[in-house]
């Protein structure tokens, strides 16, 4: 049998030998690999903290081409003894999200700049109890250990604001402009085929008093529908219809005209709102986000808010959608499938089209004599000096009616140390009152559970999906976590969410394709 063995071997190197001077392939690989099937792609490596993403993490063989992202890098761990207050805007926004549920669909991973770590959080329903009469909001919040810090004991605070719900009967009469990106990038059935079938859901819930405007634009701008009555739909639909793809892409041209008209059907006590339908690109006039909005400014300052709704994979502005929204005192979503749209614009229809809120703020103080340290899980690009939180010409954020805004800390305490752990402070503009109110709400250490699933389900989906966006940012602090850790977790929640297994389980889903896509 030794004897046959080194035969063999003998014949296996002569046949390398023979395929090297052939110049094959195979000669550089091993007998073993000879036999085996091709390996899988390497994983990226780790970016280090703080260094550009690289824009080439996706994995499938279809990977998306000139997606445009922001990069705001990953929030510091921070001395309370430095700094022991934490201010930024409130952000109700979820593109980034679904920009990645979109990316694992067609088998790629998204790239690291795209995630938003809040965006991810908030696509989620919390489970927040609603405020009591009369008031507006309701601060919510609750902690636990992390289960992904292995070396040593990390808490994670819940900071949940929840805004008071208004029904679709109850809202107020609305104004709506439709600014249509009709170019020809548009061409697509997930995009101004998307658009159609979004607008279509949303004109069924239209009231008789609410009025349509629509505006599209390629190489220039023009009125595709004046002011026109919810309670003629089969004009708006005809509209809607009739839209083809055209020409360049002219977004300034679109918002000014669509600004304008904006203002020819405005309501003085009803909700006037631009809504942008795009793939975020601006190839003609001004490109930029301030650029343009330096141009609609005073519409701005007339209450005229904007959403913005992305579509389509493939030459996306993620950027330009994200700061026109944030900027236009509104919000930013993405649409991918129809469910998406039926989401927006049917499920949570009064929280798309009525602000509660404008220039929404948090600000958490840190007792200093029990907080180490502590760290704000995403929001990057939403912070605000602390010298400007009772500043009430800063811009903030804006919520919508029912709407709920959640953000993660992950803190460590001073070994022993009780008490008070922190106050959140809440600050935002009344939209109908023009008053300025400030609410607040403290937490203490003895309110902490003491084991993670001890801890309310919805706490603990937030933590889970929080170390799921980390992971696929690249980021330092979820760098001793896998997806596999993640997956195990998420698994283990499955069935505490009755009435929202579908998203649960898409989760689940969409976190066993990011493992296989690593």
């Amino acid at each position: 049998m030794n004897t046959l063995r080194k035969a063999f071997g003998f014949c296996a190197v002569l046949l390398l030998l023979f395929l090297a001077a052939c110049g094959s392939p195979a000669a550089t690989e091993s007998p073993l690999q000879i036999y085996e099937a091709p390996a899988a792609t390497e994983a990226p490596a780790q970016e280090s903290f703080y260094s550009p993403p690289s824009s080439t993490q996706t994995s499938g063989n279809n990977e998306p081409y000139d997606m445009f992202f922001e990069d705001y890098g990953v929030n510091p761990s921070i001395d309370t003894e430095d700094d022991n207050l934490s201010t930024f805007a409130l952000d109700v926004d979820t593109g980034s999200y679904t920009v990645m549920r979109n990316y694992i669909n067609d088998g790629n991973l998204p790239p690291q700049e795209s995630v938003r770590v809040e965006e991810y959080i908030n696509y989620f329903e919390q489970g927040y109890s609603s405020p009591p009469a009369h008031q507006a909001f309701s601060i919510n919040i609750d902690g636990g250990p992390s289960p992904f810090t292995q070396t040593e004991r990390y808490d994670m605070l819940r900071i949940g604001i929840q805004g008071y719900e208004v029904s679709n009967e109850d809202r107020k009469d609305a104004s709506l402009t439709f600014v249509i990106d009709v170019s020809g990038s548009m061409d697509m059935d997930n995009r101004l085929g998307l658009v159609k079938q979004s607008l279509e859901m949303l004109v069924e819930q239209l009231r008789d008093d609410d009025t349509v405007s629509i505006v599209v634009y390629g190489s220039d701008a023009r009125v595709v529908l004046e002011p026109t009555s919810g309670e003629d739909k089969n004009k708006i639909l005809s509209a809607i219809y009739s839209l083809r793809p055209e020409g360049s892409t002219n977004a300034e041209a679109g918002l000014r005209l669509g600004y304008k008209l904006a203002m020819e059907g405005y309501k003085s006590d009803g909700i006037n709102r631009v809504i942008l339908c795009s793939d975020g690109v601006a190839n003609v006039g001004q490109t930029e986000a301030n650029a343009i909005l330096e141009m609609i400014d005073h519409y701005i300052a007339e209450g005229v808010t904007l959403t913005t709704v992305g579509f389509g994979m493939d030459n996306y502005n993620d950027t330009l959608m994200e700061q026109l929204a944030n900027n236009g005192n509104g919000f930013y979503a993405y649409v991918d499938d129809r469910n998406e749209a039926r989401k927006l614009f049917i499920d949570q229809i009064t929280g798309t089209l009525q602000t509660i809120a404008l220039d929404a703020k948090v600000q958490v103080e840190f007792n200093t004599n029990v907080v180490m340290r502590y760290r704000l899980v995403g929001y990057e690009n939403r912070a605000i000096d602390d010298d400007e939180f009772r500043d009430n010409k800063v811009d903030a954020g804006e919520i919508g009616a029912g709407h709920s805004v959640t953000a993660l800390y992950e803190v460590k305490l001073y070994p022993e140390a009780r008490g008070q752990i922190a106050t959140v402070y809440m600050r935002w503009q009344d939209p109908d009152t023009n008053q300025v109110v400030e609410i607040s709400q403290d937490f203490d250490s003895s309110q902490l559970a003491f084991d993670f699933r001890e801890t309310s389900p919805y706490f603990q989906r937030a933590v889970i999906v929080a170390e799921y966006a980390e992971i696929l940012k690249g980021s330092y602090w979820a760098e001793d976590s896998s997806l596999d850790d993640v997956y195990d977790e998420a698994r283990r929640l499955d069935n505490y969410f009755y009435g929202e297994e579908a998203d649960m389980e898409e989760l689940i889903d969409l976190i066993k394709r990011a493992m296989r896509l690593q």
